[in-house]
């Protein structure tokens, strides 16, 4: 491994080796702070993730750590700006529920300087091992060269689901599972060799979602937990790029409506409290009973010169998955306009107890807004504040999902630098109590500092893909597709 070199190590001593077999003794310690402590210590950490980056403004061998849990220790010097752990000491040594200290090292005069140690903890629950994210470029309009992949938490190892070249560089995106199933997923494909691909335990579908009803192909998904089912938005999107203004650009609906796409009877159902032209809807997500169906909803504005004046709120319809229909109201659960807010992305935990949304100040897609904010609600406290403080940063926080126990959470995040988004994790506990969050670990320190793509749409998987690219791209190329039915109930 290229980044550190590392040895397993039993009490103070550090038997650490550059090149030559250099032995390093820590020689004493001083009583500060490392700089490292405001980013990392009381980190709650999965017990099956990968090694951290611990990210150092020093040369390469000139700081080092020293990680002792339950008695035994690893270590490693900082190469490429980073100090990451070698990865079998790392699995050898990290156990379940337990704290770890960290010893900080800086090499002065020859000698190895210990600041004062800080700790952080590994969690009893471990995290679904994949997360499945599409790489783009960090612009507006440019996306020759994107693709979907699968990132093994618990090592480096990233293969590539589907990528663009091999489908004559169109467009791919909103990717989606079924409760974190990776043998039930979707995804669209725009431009060449349109059309959505749905993917079931093997059988691979391509579908053609226009309809003479509908305004737009299905956009935005989110699987039923029965997996017969998947809520889509349709939208009139349109990009609106500002000259001066801390936002680059706005992304916003001229026209949007939330419908249910029957994965079995290949229909789309719908009711006219989410299909109309007196307001917007968008962003659904249903419960995780699959009682409820989620979404924002905004009055019509007269778009673009109303822009700031629009505010999605929470809402919510039930939906019997029996019957195939809607309850006969809507209930609007939060009301962002009240706080000047406009609700995005709502994400409800596993057991049905938190639901996050993504607040930014107007608008539907918060993406490119520097004020976007994660928040949290208690659902069975009456969709009651939760304070989400440790994971927002001053730049933009705005895509999420939940693992399958609902103990981790993953969301995108551009604190870096304002311009690529980056996969942040988290610790949630049974409370809503939420732990720092640290950046998907990565084989190289200087990973972030080179990468020039952002990792768009973060979710965490239970397993790998299995299904071939292969076999994708011969149904992508095929230009025959499922007509999408429409039952309509507008007249309801």
């Amino acid at each position: 491994m290229k980044n550190c070199l590392y040895l397993l190590l039993l009490g103070i001593t550090v038997g650490l080796f550059i090149s030559c077999s250099q032995e390093v003794k820590v020689f004493s310690s001083v009583d500060s702070p490392s700089p490292l402590v405001e980013e990392y210590a009381d980190m709650v950490v999965p017990p099956n993730i990968a090694p951290l980056n611990f990210y150092v403004d020093a040369e390469d061998g000139q700081e080092a750590l020293v990680l002792t849990c339950k008695g035994k220790s690893i270590s490693g010097i900082c190469k490429d700006g980073a100090i990451i752990p070698a990865l079998n000491a790392w699995k050898d040594w990290a156990s379940k529920n337990e704290q770890v200290e960290v010893k900080h090292c800086r090499l002065e005069d020859g000698k190895w300087i210990a600041y004062r140690s800080f700790t952080f903890r590994f969690a009893e629950e471990e995290i679904d091992p994949y997360l499945v994210y599409r790489l783009i470029p960090p612009g507006y309009t440019l996306w020759n060269e994107m693709g979907i992949y699968q990132r093994n938490l618990e090592n480096f190892e990233e293969t590539a689901i589907l990528e663009n070249t091999q489908t004559d560089r169109n467009c791919m995106n909103c990717h989606s599972f079924c409760v974190q199933n990776p043998e039930k997923m979707m995804f669209h494909l725009r431009a060449k060799h349109a059309g959505t691909i749905l993917v079931d335990n093997g059988n691979i579908r391509k579908l053609e979602t226009k309809t003479e009803q509908t305004m737009s192909a299905l956009v935005y998904p989110y699987w039923h937990p029965s997996g017969n089912y998947i809520a889509f938005s349709i939208n009139d999107t349109k990009q609106l790029f500002h000259t001066n203004h801390a936002n680059r650009i706005e992304v916003m609906d001229l026209a949007s409506d939330v419908v249910v796409y029957d994965v079995v009877r290949n229909e789309i159902i719908t009711t006219p409290l989410t299909f109309g032209e007196e307001s917007f809807e968008t962003f659904p997500s249903f419960s995780a009973d699959g009682k409820t169906l989620y979404f924002c909803s905004a009055r019509k504005q007269a778009l673009p010169d109303s822009i700031e004046a629009l505010k999605y709120h929470l809402c919510a319809i039930s939906f019997d998955e029996k019957t195939r229909t809607f309850g006969h109201q809507v209930d609007t659960l939060f009301h962002a306009e009240k706080m000047g807010k406009s609700v995005s992305f709502p994400r409800m935990s596993p057991d049905g107890k938190f639901l996050m949304v993504t607040l930014a100040n107007h608008a539907t897609f918060p993406i490119w807004h520097q004020e976007a904010d994660l928040w949290m609600l208690d659902v069975p406290n009456g969709y009651k504040s939760v304070n989400l403080e440790a994971l927002n940063s001053p730049s933009v926080e705005s895509y999420h999902s939940w693992s399958s126990n609902g103990r981790w959470i993953v969301f995108s995040s551009r604190r870096t630098d304002g311009l690529h988004t980056r996969p942040y994790i988290a610790y949630i506990d049974a409370n809503g109590t939420v732990g720092k969050p640290f950046v998907l670990p990565q084989e190289r320190g200087d990973f972030y500092q080179e990468c020039m793509n952002s990792f768009n749409i973060p979710e965490l998987v239970k397993g790998k893909v299995e299904t071939g690219r292969y076999t994708l791209i011969q149904k992508i190329l095929d230009n025959e597709k499922e007509q999408v039915k429409i039952k309509s109930n507008l007249t309801e």
